[in-house]
């Protein structure tokens, strides 16, 4: 890459990112004082930096994208890749844990194994297996008016692939996109978050021992230097986030028209039917929400239940919480504390402003104040009856509240879900088919699991991703796949061909050899 196309990246970048800062810093300040984004980027007085290293970004983007022009990966380095990087993070998996539980203040170990070491495994090992096949190309028709020319479809890797990732799951939404980056045969740029420094350092470090530095970078800093990444002329930009960052990175990313993957959130439903047992409901529901604290992209953000068994459902999910978590939670080791003091004071924002209006708020748990303020140990909370006027009801919560709303028939909860944005998630919970065909015939969301929660994220076979304002795009598996390559159309012309015919002056048998083909 020459001087002067350096020179047009730069100018490119600094020509989006005052606009963009002004724009992520106004989420920053709502989601601090206890309104809006649940991902916002970190205060900077929060903070103990360096300062960013933004004018490093273009030239690294050149050095990545010169390198993979110079040698595109073939199928030998890509399995190669991945196969190193996945002994590579298996060798540090107890580092991995450690620097999470400390970006966490506290973290579940199992919980961190599971969702940020088990899922990075299982998505390495799918694509090795699959690779090759996908890689092939596949046989396309030509249609009779267009024979003997023969078609496929290539899928070619796009070259530099951009990942901005989150904090809730730091290693998982990095690695998972990364690998499958590289899977489609790119260089990959990850931006991990700045809420977890710690085990963005150390997705740094173990990056850095796998790959040389031309073929993945790792770029580390706040919001201006995200802004700033987002307004690179990447290939494609992969983001996970809240949907108010996410349109914020989508404007970034427009003067380039960078291909996005946009993975937002929003408020994902769970829908009880009358049919389903309580108990078995409020332990797989517990599980969902409770995981990470509640910070989860696809955690159940509210919950419909028929009027009638509420409150026996309040009752089942406080018997889950002490049997999980203890009464007082005083020997809560299990239990992921909320991720900073920032998000801490959003989520307590939320209960103050259901109190403030006369909502019931239920405590499944005692935890002292003292404790709860010094460790951001916020227990599961219930939230009754709230209107969509009520904060947590206006926000993806990102969190361990859990509103729970009775309805007087299953057309009135669809109906609700129905007039809402499309959630990244729904759970519906009904023993009888006719009833979850139903609700999945109406409702359309990013992912479904039925009658449980978050286990359509680890199926490697399902695309993953929302619709409308919960995102747009798809990956995991084939999708991903997909998503960072091109499908690019190939024909070959035959020796002897018909068009060669067909070219003016379009007169008698060519005139009538036309009008055939038209039919």
């Amino acid at each position: 890459m020459n001087t002067s196309t350096t020179a047009a990246i730069i100018a490119a970048t600094n020509a989006t990112t005052t606009a963009v800062n002004a724009a992520i810093a106004s989420a920053t300040a709502a989601a601090n004082g206890h309104d809006g984004d649940p991902n916002a980027e970190t205060p900077q007085a929060e903070r103990a930096e360096p300062a960013d290293d933004i004018a490093g970004l273009a030239p690294t983007l050149e050095r990545l994208r010169a390198a993979w022009r110079a040698k595109k990966p073939d199928y030998a380095q890509r399995m190669d890749d991945l196969a190193r990087l996945k002994a590579a993070f298996k060798a540090r998996m107890r580092e991995m844990e450690a620097a999470v539980r400390a970006d966490f203040g506290h973290r579940s170990e199992h919980e961190t194994l599971i969702a940020d070491g088990m899922t990075v495994v299982a998505e390495i090992d799918h694509l090795r297996k699959h690779l090759r096949g996908w890689m092939r190309p596949k046989r396309a028709s030509v249609g009779w008016r267009l024979w003997p020319a023969r078609a496929q479809v290539r899928r070619e890797a796009v070259g530099v692939v951009g990942v901005l990732s989150p904090w809730n799951y730091p290693v998982n939404l990095a690695l998972i996109p990364l690998a499958t980056a590289i899977a489609a045969g790119n260089h990959v740029f990850l931006k991990p978050s700045e809420h977890t420094p710690r085990t963005s350092a150390w997705l740094q470090a173990l990056l850095a021992d796998v790959f040389p530095a031309d073929r993945v970078a790792v770029a580390l800093g706040g919001p201006a230097l995200a802004s700033a990444f987002a307004g690179l002329p990447l290939d494609h930009l992969v983001f996970t986030g809240s949907t108010a960052v996410g349109r914020k990175v989508m404007a970034a990313a427009a003067p380039n028209l960078t291909p996005l993957t946009l993975e937002l959130g929003g408020k994902s439903p769970a829908i009880v039917a009358p049919d389903f047992p309580i108990e078995q409901a409020a332990a797989r529901l517990a599980s969902g929400k409770w995981f990470n604290g509640g910070q989860t992209c696809i955690a159940p953000d509210y919950i419909l239940i028929d009027a009638a068994r509420r409150d026996a459902f309040v009752d089942a999910l406080r018997a889950q919480v002490h049997a999980r978590y203890g009464a007082d939670m005083r020997g809560a080791s299990d239990y992921t504390r909320v991720v900073n003091e920032g998000q801490y004071r959003r989520l307590r924002g939320y209960l103050d402003d259901a109190r403030e209006r006369g909502l019931q708020v239920i405590a499944l748990a005692d935890v002292d104040e003292t404790r709860a303020d010094a460790e951001r140990l916020l227990p599961p909370t219930l939230i009754l009856q709230p209107g969509d006027d009520a904060k947590a009801m206006q926000d993806e919560i990102f969190g361990p509240i859990l509103p729970i709303l009775g309805y007087g028939s299953l057309d009135e909860a669809m109906a609700y879900v129905e007039t809402h944005e499309r959630p990244l998630a729904l759970y519906p919970f009904s023993r009888d088919r006719a009833t979850v065909e139903r609700i999945l015939s109406r409702l359309i969301a990013g992912g479904v699991t039925v009658n449980d929660t978050l286990l359509h994220f680890a199926a490697n076979e399902l695309p993953f991703g929302g619709i409308g304002p919960s995102g747009m795009g798809q990956y995991h598996g084939r999708a991903g796949f997909d998503a960072f390559t091109k499908a690019m159309p190939v024909l070959w012309q035959a020796r002897m061909n018909a068009t060669d015919l067909i070219k003016p002056p379009y007169r008698g048998k060519i005139d009538r050899l036309v009008r055939w083909l038209v039919g």
